[in-house]
C-alpha cells in the first residue's frame, strides 16, 4: 500500500459496528463467523459424547432399550419434530429478510421462530410431567414396576433425562439469543449493511434443531 492509500485508510469513515482491535467490517465479520463455527463444533463434540454413550449402553441393555422406547410419546415427539424444523425454516427466512431489508417481516418471523420454541417447550413440560407421574425417572425415582423387570431400564432414562433437557436447555439459550436479535433489529441495529449477529443466531438455531432431529429416532422410534 502506498502512503496516499495508507492515508486515505487511516481517514476513511469509521464502520459504525467495528470493534476497535479489528481493522475492517470484514475481517471483523470472519472472525465471528470463525469463532461461531468453532464454538458450534465443541456443541456437536458435547452430544456426540451422548450419542456414543447411547450407543454402548443400548448395546448391553437392547431389551430395556426397546421397551423404555415404547413408553414414550411418540406423537409428542413428531409434534415437537415439526416444530422445530419449520422454525429453522422461520429463522432462516427471517435471515433472508434482514438481508433484503424487509425489517418487519423479519420481526414477525422472528416472532414465530421464539414461538415455536415456546410451544416446544410447553410440550416437553407436559411429557415430563407424565414421566414424574409414572415414576418413569432416573436414578433412586425410578419406581415403574412393569419396566423395572428389564435391567438398564433406569439407564434408558437417564440418559433420555439428560439429553432432552440438556436439548431443553440450548433451546432457552437459543431462545435468549434470538430475542436479543430481534431487539437488535427493532432499535435498526441489523440491517442490509449490517446483519452478522442474525446470521449468527440463526445457526446456533440451527444447531439446536439438528440434535433434536439425533434425539428423536434415536429416544422415540428406533
Amino acid at each position: 500500500m502506498s502512503s496516499s492509500d495508507a492515508h486515505a485508510a487511516a481517514h476513511a469513515p469509521r464502520h459504525p459496528h467495528l470493534a476497535g482491535h479489528f481493522n475492517t467490517i470484514e475481517q471483523q465479520d470472519y472472525a465471528a463467523r470463525l469463532g461461531m463455527w468453532l464454538f458450534l463444533r465443541t456443541e456437536v463434540l458435547l452430544f456426540a459424547g451422548l450419542f456414543l454413550g447411547y450407543t454402548v449402553y443400548r448395546h448391553f441393555y437392547h431389551d430395556a432399550f426397546h421397551h423404555c422406547s415404547r413408553a414414550l410419546n411418540v406423537y409428542m415427539g413428531m409434534l415437537n419434530t415439526f416444530v422445530l424444523i419449520t422454525s429453522s425454516l422461520s429463522v432462516a427466512l427471517a435471515y433472508w429478510c434482514v438481508k433484503v431489508g424487509r425489517i418487519r417481516l423479519a420481526l414477525w418471523m422472528l416472532a414465530l421462530t421464539i414461538a415455536f420454541a415456546a410451544v416446544f417447550l410447553v410440550v416437553k413440560y407436559f411429557e415430563y410431567s407424565h414421566k414424574f407421574h409414572v415414576g418413569e425417572l432416573p436414578g433412586r425415582w425410578f419406581t415403574n414396576a412393569e419396566l423395572m423387570k428389564y435391567p438398564g431400564a433406569n439407564l434408558y432414562f437417564t440418559i433420555y433425562f439428560l439429553t432432552t433437557g440438556l436439548h431443553a436447555f440450548h433451546v432457552i439459550v437459543g431462545m435468549s439469543v434470538l430475542l436479543w436479535v430481534t431487539k437488535g433489529i427493532w432499535k435498526g441495529r441489523y440491517t442490509p449493511e449490517y446483519y452478522v449477529p442474525v446470521e449468527l443466531g440463526a445457526l446456533y438455531w440451527h444447531l439446536v434443531d439438528l440434535v433434536w432431529i439425533f434425539l428423536f429416532p434415536l429416544l422415540y422410534l428406533i
